[in-house]
């Protein structure tokens, strides 16, 4: 049975998340169907609540689309995960109960995933070879930066060796970057240290298994 996944995330740079969702389901033996729907083709866009993107999801969905699992990335920013947890678990109950879900809740923000490789950060700032310190902390310390989509704009710009023009231009393609980041994320590598991603993860595996 292919199980029928809607994901949900923060924004266009985040659904590369995607890709570890189908390949989490490989490693546990389950077909999966991963829909990530562009909520801002909708003229009236959600916020970032969970309730609305849950709603406008439905608008979006072709009829009679139903779903088995959703997964929802909401960053925890100043919330403790718990109280990120139980939002998500109360939008899920509001609109479409009975739904299994999984939330995956980057402490602070999903750039926290993305710090600890460097390797993957220079290819992406374009000079794979460079030797310039990048000053990226240790896993025990990636979830209480204080603001981690800082750190790894520096650190691409750092990496690149870019001054001047090239710098600017590098800066613009952020998102991109980002992007590219989360797609190359190793799930084996050290975002397995991580309190959040283990979190995520446990919970995916344990969706999927159970999914009938």
């Amino acid at each position: 049975m292919t199980i029928r996944a809607l994901y949900l995330c923060e924004g266009s740079s985040d659904t590369g998340l995607r890709f570890h969702i189908e390949g989490i389901a490989g490693d546990v033996g389950r077909q999966i169907l991963v829909t990530v729907p562009d909520l801002n083709r909708l003229a009236n866009k959600p916020g970032p609540g969970v309730e609305g993107k849950l709603r406008a999801a439905q608008q979006l969905s072709d009829s009679g689309q139903t779903y088995d699992l959703v997964v929802i990335h909401r960053d925890s920013d100043r919330e403790p995960p718990d109280y990120r947890r139980s939002e998500i678990a109360e939008a899920v109950a509001a609109v479409s109960p009975g739904l299994a879900h999984v939330p995956a809740i980057p402490v602070r923000m999903l750039e926290a995933w993305l710090l600890l490789d460097q390797s993957a950060i220079r290819e992406v700032a374009g000079n794979p070879n460079g030797r310039m310190a990048l000053d990226l902390p240790k896993p025990a310390r990636a979830e209480s930066v204080a603001d981690p989509k800082a750190l790894l704009k520096q650190a691409i710009a750092t990496a690149s060796g870019e001054k001047g023009r090239g710098l600017q231009k590098l800066q613009t393609r952020f998102s991109a970057n980002r992007a590219r980041l989360l797609q190359m994320l190793d799930r084996d590598g050290p975002v397995r240290q991580l309190t959040s991603w283990q979190s995520f993860t446990d919970d995916l595996r344990a969706a999927l298994v159970s999914s009938h």
